[in-house]
């Protein structure tokens, strides 16, 4: 009888050494929220999200987070316990299905807002999944995606100025990534960023120029009084000094030479 025991424990143990791990399916929901306002989807073409095996690069997911920015009082106003969630069942999310069979380390990367390709900014966390533990809870797994959406409006990319202009008005559009809009007294206030343009000549710097609200939503102007002849490279950033976020965007005029002088190209 003790002999049948122990060749039955045998088999047991021998068995269980030979089996191998079944793959589970093992859900997360992925969000990217704009620095300082709200949650990047539809409305500015979604940002791109990879998820990634951290040690081996293989890549397990790749997708759009859709759907709207979310409310407005729930994200902006309203305080909330720490591990509330802010989405709300229409807010952007990217949801993926990992089919792992041992806990993995995950390069979790977000990409957009992919309507503004000027500017695009990434982020990245590493997350362990292990088979069969949903990240799902609350909003899920969040990176916060800074910057602002600077899009130079006027003057366009290398425009030509006739040698007689001696100003030119700039202009640019600001938003906040997820596209929300920027106004004085708004929730994202006019009044609190700088938006400045830096003028360079030859890798000079020849002017900075203070912008201010156009009246038109997100939209900054200011005046630059040209020179003198030649190329110009402008670059127009938007900064909020309460937290540090920052947005640029670039373009360039080539001022005409006069009746005597040479254009520099």
């Amino acid at each position: 009888m003790r002999r049948i025991g122990w060749i039955w424990l045998t088999v047991v143990i021998t068995c269980g050494l030979g089996v191998e791990a079944l793959a589970v399916d093992t859900n997360i929901d992925v969000r990217v929220l704009s620095k300082g306002a709200k949650f990047i989807g539809t409305g500015v073409a979604g940002a791109e999200i990879t998820i990634r095996d951290a040690e081996t690069n293989e890549l397990l997911a790749r997708g759009k987070a859709v759907g709207n920015s979310g409310d407005d009082r729930r994200i902006m106003v309203e305080s909330w316990p720490r591990h509330a969630p802010l989405s709300t069942p229409t807010s952007a999310v990217f949801r993926a299905t990992l089919d792992i069979d041992e806990p993995r380390q995950v390069v979790v990367a977000a990409r957009g807002p992919l309507s503004q390709p000027q500017s695009i900014a990434v982020a990245t966390v590493t997350q362990w999944m292990v088979p069969g533990k949903h990240v799902t809870g609350g909003d899920g797994l969040t990176l916060e995606l800074p910057g602002f959406s600077v899009d130079i409006l006027y003057p366009p990319a290398r425009q030509r100025v006739p040698a007689e202009q001696k100003r030119i008005e700039l202009r640019a559009n600001v938003m906040m990534m997820c596209g929300c809009p920027i106004e004085p007294d708004g929730f994202w206030d006019a009044n609190a960023f700088e938006v400045v343009a830096l003028i360079h000549q030859h890798d000079r710097r020849v002017g900075e120029i203070t912008f201010s609200y156009a009246g038109e939503i997100g939209q900054f102007t200011g005046v630059f009084p040209i020179p003198g002849p030649g190329p110009y490279d402008i670059t127009v950033y938007a900064f909020d000094p309460r937290n540090g976020n920052t947005g640029v965007d670039r373009t360039t005029i080539v001022v005409a030479a006069g009746a005597t002088q040479t254009e520099e190209d």
